[in-house]
């Protein structure tokens, strides 16, 4: 295969008069042309640079993609910029396959240039070049990075390319819903396999060398794993609850530990309908104890399982919905260690609209550790709906212990919690901490 691409990039050189270099999307060296020019401009250090160690800069590669290279369909010319060690200007033909750019042919540019022609003919060479770029991809990718380009790109164009180059790379495999999962942190590389996967990958945490903003985030701490599921039969839960068994042993129960997993094809919404059975046996709508050695609260891992997409447009909102479910999880353990998003209450809100933990000055103080009891005492409050009765017997408590510690809260917090507003507001805090905690 290399040496096909060698073949086809000394066919372009041939027809244009100048040196080619072939690299991939990535900026990868894949073949370049022989250069026996005497000219010290013909080997800046741009070029010097990807000849000797095979691959670009991201700044190098940034620069470039400034000129619009990646959505060109035709020959990009690309001026001289000696600060940053290109000393000769470019001509860049996109290697395109099926509208999904595939890599890039670059010439250095000279006077008066290649006519028309000559480009037209070595335009149908890079066609040819992506199509064997397409075939090897396809041939030996397991999609990871397809499937994390579509998670990290940043809006717009760059993310309609990275759904594109993923749709193509699924192929048939990518009509039909779909169904984001986070596990969370993972450590290590990601697995061969993966039980109904059709496609994994590791998404580091925010902030650790990724090159575009992340929309979804991360997970509770460090990198996670990503796993796309492809929804199939009468239970579309069930492949999203055999991957995690696989992932997390004993996270699953081999019960389908998944909280009010009815979104996934049942048709009833957060709270609505009857709890019904999964797999399993285990009724859903209800926390499931895992039981096994390596359960997902033991090694510190919960997961996140997103409501289903139709379409892979759809990724990046499911990747959010999977990330925020697994925090979830880990901030409530009556959620995990599984999660699915439709379930995790105020949490849906909280994780889309508090990226930072909450630092309202109100809660502050009953935030602190000197008062861990009666924070305590004020979200079970609050979860009981107000119903004193109900938070004492959650507590274990005396009905004027509740009492006299709900107005310990009110001293330190300046609130009323006979007010609406104000028990919002607090118990926003309360789940915004345990969210970020």
């Amino acid at each position: 295969m290399k040496g096909d691409y060698q073949d086809l990039v000394d066919e372009i050189s041939a027809l244009l008069g100048a040196p080619a270099t072939l690299e991939n999307r990535d900026f990868r060296l894949i073949a370049f042309g022989a250069h026996d020019s005497d000219d010290d401009l013909a080997m800046d250090p741009v070029r010097t640079r990807s000849i000797l160690t095979r691959q670009s800069t991201a700044a190098v590669r940034s620069w470039f993609e400034g000129f619009g290279i990646a959505r060109a369909t035709g020959p990009v010319r690309i001026p001289a910029a000696p600060d940053a060690g290109v000393f000769r200007g470019r001509v860049c033909l996109p290697v395109r396959y099926r509208g999904i750019v595939q890599g890039y042919v670059w010439l250095l540019d000279q006077e008066p240039g290649p006519d028309a022609a000559a480009l037209a003919a070595a335009m149908e060479v890079a066609q040819r070049i992506g199509l064997l770029l397409a075939e090897e991809a396809r041939a030996g990718a397991d999609l990871s990075r397809e499937f994390l380009a579509v998670l990290t790109a940043g809006r717009g164009w760059q993310q309609d390319m990275a759904v594109a180059a993923l749709r193509v790379a699924l192929g048939p495999g990518g009509e039909g819903p779909h169904a984001a999962v986070c596990v969370s942190p993972w450590p290590g590389e990601a697995p061969a396999s993966v039980p109904g996967a059709a496609a994994v990958c590791v998404v580091p945490p925010r902030g650790a060398g990724a090159q575009e903003p992340r929309p979804g985030g991360g997970g509770p701490a460090g990198p996670s794993l990503a796993v796309l599921i492809r929804l199939r039969g009468t239970d579309p839960l069930a492949p999203a609850l055999t991957a995690i068994s696989r992932l997390m042993p004993g996270a699953a129960g081999g019960a389908g530990a998944v909280t009010g997993a009815g979104g996934l094809g049942s048709g009833s919404g957060p709270g609505g309908g009857k709890a019904r059975t999964t797999p399993g046996g285990a009724k859903e709508g209800a926390p499931v104890h895992p039981t096994g050695s390596a359960t997902g609260s033991a090694t510190g891992m919960t997961a996140g399982v997103s409501d289903p997409v139709r379409a892979l447009t759809g990724l990046p909102a499911a990747w959010q919905q999977a990330t925020a479910a697994a925090r979830a999880a880990a901030a409530g353990p009556r959620l995990g260690p599984v999660a699915q998003w439709s379930a995790i209450g105020p949490y849906r809100m909280l994780a889309s609209v508090a990226e930072e933990a909450l630092d309202d000055p109100v809660a502050r103080a009953l935030l602190g550790p000197a008062n861990p009891e009666l924070a305590r005492t004020a979200e079970v409050f609050l979860d009981c709906a107000g119903q004193a009765g109900r938070a004492a017997a959650a507590l274990g408590i005396h009905r004027q212990t509740l009492y006299y510690r709900l107005s310990r809260v009110e001293q330190l917090t300046g609130l009323d919690l006979d007010e609406g507003e104000d028990r919002l507001l607090l118990h926003m805090a309360l789940k915004a901490t345990r969210l970020h905690g």
